[in-house]
């Protein structure tokens, strides 16, 4: 495979761009994967003094704006071309890096990501597809914020796009589908859940049925499908719990002498246990459906979260994920014609790189 350049909105979130800078340093020393940083040069040029890192392998462009973490989307898009994330993308679009990462105004980077690189052939919407730890492995929950409101179809064209990214990014051969939902047994749930349900029976998917909340750390599911109203709640009340977790785990350790050498003797699983569930570790959530790779990070994310981030790009891009993307869309296309039979699917004439 050819070399490629990930392009890292250096402006985004709320620790930009010393967060930023700091992560996209440690991405180069740990993987050697080459950055192009999007921002203002003479900030970034101030956090990149003194540090050590390949400088073939890090690169700068300039800009002038940035999208601010509270600005409206349409705001951005319409009066601010120079913005960093969008510049970043402009990258992605125009071939001289191969895959983007923001931890900005996420809502701006999906409009953007839609209106700079367009969305794959047949696709209705794009969707964030947020890996989260399980029991013994992961689970993918989709979609976690893109679409609030959606059709049945809609959710399962976002298995479909899910699919390829468990098979490819998290190994597994067969992944096994399930649906959000507030019981296991068929009848439950509400008409959208149900309906969804009843076309992804008899899809060629591995579909298991509906599953609970539970069952995102359970291991017993690979994908888990459900709006992005439903999947943003999941999203932050795991985020939420782990950082509670942790926080009540240290307080107990340190309310006593006991529990103080206690934890000398933990201190080791106490670490393990506070990385796995650690949101910086995974790093950031790909968006799923548009023609490029696309990884929306935290807006609080620290150094560790963005080196995770653009490890996420990397993999993606190595792993050729839009094309699979593509590749299983082409091939439900027969099944999807039944769902959508206007013409939907006569878009579908981009060919799929071998």
């Amino acid at each position: 495979m050819k070399p490629f350049k990930i392009a890292v909105d250096a402006m985004g979130g709320d620790y930009a761009p010393a967060a930023v800078v700091k992560g996209a340093v440690l991405a180069v020393r740990k993987w050697g994967i080459p950055l192009i940083l999007v921002g203002n040069q003479d900030l970034i040029a101030k956090e990149l003094a003194g540090v050590s890192y390949n400088p073939s392998l890090i690169t700068v462009r300039h800009c002038t704006e940035v999208a601010g973490m509270g600005e409206s989307p349409i705001d951005v898009i319409r009066r601010k071309k120079d913005a960093s994330i969008r510049v970043a993308l402009e990258l992605v679009k125009n071939g001289e890096a191969e895959g983007a990462v923001s931890a900005g105004n996420s809502g701006a980077t999906m409009a953007l990501g839609v209106i700079v690189l367009g969305k794959l052939h047949g696709v209705e919407r794009p969707a964030l597809g947020a890996i989260l730890p399980s029991h013994d492995s992961s689970t993918l929950l989709i979609d976690v914020g893109a679409n609030v409101d959606c059709t049945a179809s809609q959710l399962v064209q976002f298995a479909i796009m899910a699919e390829p990214l468990a098979r490819y990014l998290m190994k597994r051969p067969q992944p096994r589908v399930g649906i959000m939902s507030i019981g296991e047994e068929e009848t439950k749930g509400n008409e959208l859940v149900r309906q969804t349900a009843e076309i992804l029976k008899k899809t060629p998917l591995n579909f298991i049925g509906n599953v609970e909340g539970r069952d995102i750390f359970s291991g017993r599911v690979d994908v888990i499908v459900c709006d992005g109203f439903v999947g943003n709640i999941c999203l932050k009340l795991s985020e939420g719990l782990a950082q509670t977790l942790k926080g009540m785990l240290k307080e107990e350790f340190s309310s006593s002498l006991r529990s103080k050498i206690g934890f000398l003797f933990m201190r080791s699983a106490f670490q393990r246990f506070s990385k796995r569930v650690d949101y910086a570790e995974y790093g950031g959530v790909p968006l799923l459906g548009v023609d490029g790779v696309v990884v929306v990070s935290h807006g609080a994310s620290n150094p560790r979260a963005i080196m995770n981030a653009i490890r996420v790009a990397g993999q993606s891009v190595k792993n050729r994920i839009s094309d699979h993307v593509l590749e299983g869309l082409k091939a439900h296309e027969a099944y999807y014609r039944k769902l959508k039979p206007h013409r939907f699917w006569d878009s579908m004439k981009k060919k799929v790189n071998p």
